[in-house]
């Protein structure tokens, strides 16, 4: 695959993720659902950029989450290039590649911008663009909304863990940029030895 190709594969993820972002954003209050299919709804959560909405504690938890993750982006960058200068690396690795990098860029993006461009979520339908903005650079929240509550039930008591618990299978939500960062590491894993086959 062409460095062009790849950057297009970007491209499209990032456009994806921040159309729906956006969409969601001006036209939901935090917390509110639309079920579109009683194992698929529509959620809008925000949350500090972390997986599964874990925080970094102190002050400068945000800003050092923010920065870690550009320096990562940058490095992923870097393989990606790389795998493709040497023209050796396969479709899989590459195809891999940019989709982490395009999931990676998309909260990025919300974490660097969505506090200086949006006003509050609470208790309105957030204005892009908004003379009142809800935070600073570095400090904005990543946009939530994908949530497939498959089942729903209280588990039989023998079970290890989570016996006798409420339960609900699955109950991450999530966005395109989660997806696509999901998904390119599925492909490494699933696709281990074709991805790291060089040619």
């Amino acid at each position: 695959m062409s460095l062009a190709k790849a950057y297009l594969l970007i491209f499209l993820v990032l456009l994806v993720d921040q159309i729906s972002k956006i969409y969601v954003k001006t036209n939901f209050i935090l917390g509110e659902e639309v079920a579109v299919f009683d194992w698929f709804k529509i959620h809008f959560i925000e949350n500090e950029g972390m997986a599964w909405g874990t925080q970094i504690p102190g002050t400068y938890g945000k800003l050092f989450l923010t920065l870690f993750r550009l320096v990562a982006v940058g490095a992923i960058g870097y393989w990606l290039w790389d795998s493709i200068e040497k023209k050796r690396s396969s479709n899989y690795l590459i195809v891999a590649i940019a989709l982490i990098l395009a999931g990676a860029f998309g909260n990025i993006i919300d974490s660097v911008f969505y506090g200086v461009i949006f006003d509050d979520s609470t208790t309105q339908l957030a204005t892009l663009f908004s003379d009142q903005p809800y935070g600073k650079y570095f400090h904005g929240k990543v946009v939530d909304m994908f949530y497939f509550p498959i089942w729903h039930g209280n588990l039989p008591a023998w079970l290890p863990v989570w016996g006798g618990r409420d339960f609900t299978f699955f109950n991450a939500i999530f966005n395109v940029a989660d997806m696509a960062i999901s998904t390119g590491v599925g492909i490494l894993i699933v696709f281990n030895k074709k991805a790291f086959h060089h040619n």
